[in-house]
């Protein structure tokens, strides 16, 4: 086997073979099933560094401004994704309280700041530590799921829906910037190549 080949197996099909180092852009597709492998993202650290900042900026007014503003006969109110966590834990239910807090507030944090720290690392400190920041990745990857954009839209639809008849329920400029944190950390995470924290020269 060549220096810079690897064996992988196709998630599908089960069918192990060899497949050469990729650059960047490009992917590998299984001779059997035609299922990808492996792809190599295309973009650099600095692509990734600029879609980090992008979400951090808006991470400020995401978490500042209402996520929805409602007119309930003559009576107006604004909502943040705090007071949503307050709401619930004052009406006892802490576990959705908690979750919420977690996935809406704690996890998009450590991914953004995690993802700044690999990017920083790769381009001043390479060469040590490097499973640990490994591992950070696989940690931000892992995480990703717990992104809660679509449980905020089915609430804002549910709202819209249920309160049409009695109240006027407008999405807040909050909910426009959490969904761009939310896409511009997905696309963040997909930008990055963990084999740039592998890369030495």
């Amino acid at each position: 086997m060549a220096a810079h080949e690897m064996v992988l197996a196709c998630d599908t099909c089960g069918l192990p073979q060899r497949v050469e180092e990729l650059d960047p852009g490009m992917a590998a597709e299984c001779i059997r099933c035609g299922t990808q492998i492996v792809s190599r993202p295309a973009s650099g650290a600095q692509t990734t560094a600029a879609l980090t900042i992008a979400a951090l900026v808006l991470y400020i007014p995401a978490n500042i401004y209402p996520i929805l503003q409602m007119n309930l006969y003559g009576a107006y109110s604004e909502n943040t994704i705090w007071d949503g966590v307050v709401s619930l834990m004052q009406y006892n239910e802490y576990l959705v309280g908690a979750i919420v807090f977690v996935a809406s507030i704690v996890v998009p944090l450590f991914k953004l700041l995690g993802l700044l720290f690999l990017v920083a690392s790769v381009r001043w400190n390479r060469g040590r530590r490097l499973r640990a920041r490994t591992r950070i990745f696989q940690f931000i990857d892992a995480i990703g799921p717990w992104a809660m954009l679509d449980v905020f839209l089915l609430a804002v639809l549910v709202a819209l829906v249920k309160l049409g008849d009695l109240a006027r329920v407008i999405p807040g400029p909050g909910l426009l910037a959490f969904t761009g944190v939310v896409v511009l950390t997905m696309l963040a995470s997909q930008s990055f190549d963990p084999k740039l924290i592998w890369n030495r020269e």
